[in-house]
């Protein structure tokens, strides 16, 4: 399947300069949903870890189902102020802004090995910042695993040390 021919590419947004990479139009299809997260699952399925954790919203798009499918359990990773208990907390860099993610601070326990999965992997920060959320409790990351990799932004450099794939690169 040609995902680049499914997602709609919107110019301009949310700011003059960047091409929105939207996979409404993939997730509206019941056949290309399917295949994108089955191609993320394959990406991971024979790895040893725990659970997977991914961010608000388009995070747990992808994130929910695959630990469904591997039998996993999914850790939400949300905006500062959203979660109900306590928290450990990371500021970071966007595309183009900064913002703050939280994790519950019983999410991760040490020893545990997590996979981080996301929609896209642009410059890194939001993955970094969940990795160093997870590494600060005791946890290590096994893998992350994304739906696009925006190459050019080089999120992959900032996370050399850790295994990536991708299903789709522009």
């Amino acid at each position: 399947m040609d995902f680049k021919e499914i997602i709609r590419t919107i110019p301009d947004f949310p700011e003059k300069g960047i091409l929105f990479r939207d996979i409404s139009t993939v997730l509206k299809d019941a056949g290309a949903l399917k295949k994108a997260v089955d191609s993320m699952a394959d990406n991971v399925r024979n790895l040893d870890f725990d659970l997977i954790i991914g961010p608000e919203s388009r995070g747990f798009i992808f994130g929910v189902p695959l630990a469904y499918v591997l039998g996993k359990g999914f850790v939400p990773i949300r905006k500062a102020g959203k979660l109900p208990y306590k928290t450990i907390k990371k500021t970071y860099a966007l595309e183009y802004g900064e913002s703050a993610l939280e994790m519950h601070l019983d999410a991760v326990k040490p020893g545990q090995r997590v996979v981080i999965a996301d929609d896209l992997l642009a410059t890194g920060g939001t993955s970094k910042a969940m990795a160093e959320m997870a590494e600060e409790m005791g946890a290590s990351v096994a893998h992350m695993a994304f739906f696009i990799e925006l190459e050019a932004l080089g999120g992959r450099e900032l996370l050399k040390k850790y295994e990536i794939s991708s299903i789709v690169k522009y």
